[in-house]
């Protein structure tokens, strides 16, 4: 899949658990700013580990700011779990 591809499921996904149009979740908007706090990103890791089959660490997805840098983290962790 690519970065692309995934950038666009996890803007779904972040859109859904923070209750917003995934058009109002741009590409380098901090994940604060959307209003993410711990238990939303707890929520967030949790979907990701079960889409894609893999384990996140917290700290790991911590320091993940944007969406743009999560579809990369994501796509850097599939490759090596691949």
């Amino acid at each position: 899949m690519s970065q692309s591809n995934l950038k666009e499921e996890l803007r779904a996904l972040m859109a859904e658990i923070v209750e917003k149009d995934p058009s109002e979740i741009g590409d380098d908007v901090r994940l604060r700013e959307l209003g993410v706090d711990s238990m939303q990103a707890i929520e967030i890791i949790s979907e990701i580990e079960r889409r894609y089959h893999i384990k996140i660490a917290e700290s790991e997805f911590d320091q993940v700011r944007t969406l743009n840098l999560a579809s990369a983290f994501l796509a850097q962790k599939l490759g090596q779990a691949g």
